[in-house]
C-alpha cells in the first residue's frame, strides 16, 4: 500500500519531466535533422564537425575552463575563511544575495563600471595610466562571468567544508603534518565532492553563455551559446542551431556523468 501511494506521488513529477525536459530535447533533436527546406538531412551534423565549428567548440571549452578555474581559486579560500568566522551563515547569505538579482541587471551595471567614463577608467586616469578599453575584451568577459558564477561555486564548497570533522584536521596536525600537508592530504580530499559540484554548476552553464558575450564582450568572444542564438534569431537556421544545442546537451550529460558522485550511487545500491 505504501509503495502504491509513493508511486502515485511520482506521477506529477514524471509528467513534468516528460513535458518540460524530455519533450523539448526530443524536439530539438528532431530539428537538428531538418534542413532549411524542411526536409530530412544530415548536412547540419556534417557541417557542424567542420573546422569552423570545431574551433568554436574549443573556444567555448577554453573560456568555460578559465571561468571555472578562476571561480574555484577565489571561492575555495573564501569558503574556507567563511567556515572559521563567527557569523558564517550571515556572511554566506551576503555572498548569495547578489545571485538573486537578475543577470541582465548585473551585466548592465558592469557596462557602466567598465565603460569609458566609468569608475574603473576614472581610477586609471587618477593613477596616470589613462583611459583603457576594458569592455569588449576577453578580460571583461571572464571577469564578469566569474563574478556572476562565484556564489554557485562557494555554496557547495562551503557546505562540504562545514561538514568536515574538525578532529581529523587536529589529528593530522598532532601527527606532525604541516598546514599545507593537512590541506593537501586531509581537507581537500574530504571536500572534493563540494569542489566537483561547484565546478559542475559553473562549467556547464559557462559553455552556453550568450548574453554576457553579447553585451560585455561584443563580437570579440564567440561561444557555442552565441552561435545558437545567431542561428535561431538571426539566420533563422533552426536546424543548425538545434544541432549545436544537441551537441551541448550531450557534452553536459557526459560531464555530469564523469564528475558525478558514483561512490554514493554504489553505496545506495549496496544499502538497497
Amino acid at each position: 500500500m505504501e509503495t502504491r501511494s509513493r508511486n502515485l506521488f511520482l506521477i506529477p513529477y514524471a509528467f513534468w519531466i516528460a513535458l518540460f525536459v524530455i519533450a523539448p530535447v526530443m524536439l530539438v533533436l528532431f530539428f537538428s535533422f531538418r534542413g532549411l527546406d524542411g526536409g530530412f538531412t544530415l548536412s547540419n551534423w556534417t557541417h557542424f564537425f567542420t573546422s569552423t565549428y570545431f574551433q568554436l567548440t574549443l573556444s567555448s571549452f577554453w573560456y568555460a575552463f578559465l571561468i571555472t578555474l578562476f571561480a574555484l581559486l577565489i571561492s575555495y579560500p573564501t569558503a574556507l575563511i567563511l567556515t572559521k568566522t563567527k557569523h558564517k551563515q550571515l556572511w554566506l547569505l551576503l555572498i548569495i544575495v547578489p545571485s538573486w538579482i537578475n543577470i541582465l541587471l548585473k551585466v548592465y551595471a558592469f557596462l557602466g563600471i567598465f565603460g569609458t567614463y566609468g569608475p574603473v577608467n576614472a581610477l586609471l586616469e587618477t593613477m596616470g595610466i589613462g583611459t583603457q578599453q576594458i569592455l569588449f575584451t576577453d578580460f571583461s568577459f571572464v571577469f564578469v562571468s566569474v563574478y556572476i558564477f562565484i556564489p554557485f561555486m562557494i555554496l557547495p564548497i562551503f557546505n562540504a567544508l562545514d561538514k568536515l570533522n574538525p578532529t581529523l584536521v587536529d589529528a593530522s596536525r598532532d601527527l606532525g603534518a604541516s598546514s599545507w600537508e593537512t590541506f593537501r592530504q586531509v581537507i581537500f580530499p574530504l571536500t572534493a565532492s563540494g569542489v566537483k559540484a561547484g565546478c559542475q554548476l559553473v562549467f556547464i552553464p559557462s559553455l552556453s553563455l550568450f548574453m554576457i558575450t553579447r553585451l560585455i564582450a561584443g563580437n570579440q568572444v564567440i561561444t557555442l551559446g552565441t552561435a545558437i542564438e545567431q542561428h535561431f534569431l538571426v539566420t533563422q537556421d533552426w536546424g543548425m542551431g538545434s544541432t549545436i544545442a544537441v551537441f551541448l546537451i550531450a557534452v553536459m550529460a557526459v560531464i555530469m556523468f564523469l564528475t558525478g558522485d558514483r561512490k554514493r550511487g554504489l553505496a545506495n545500491e549496496k544499502n538497497v
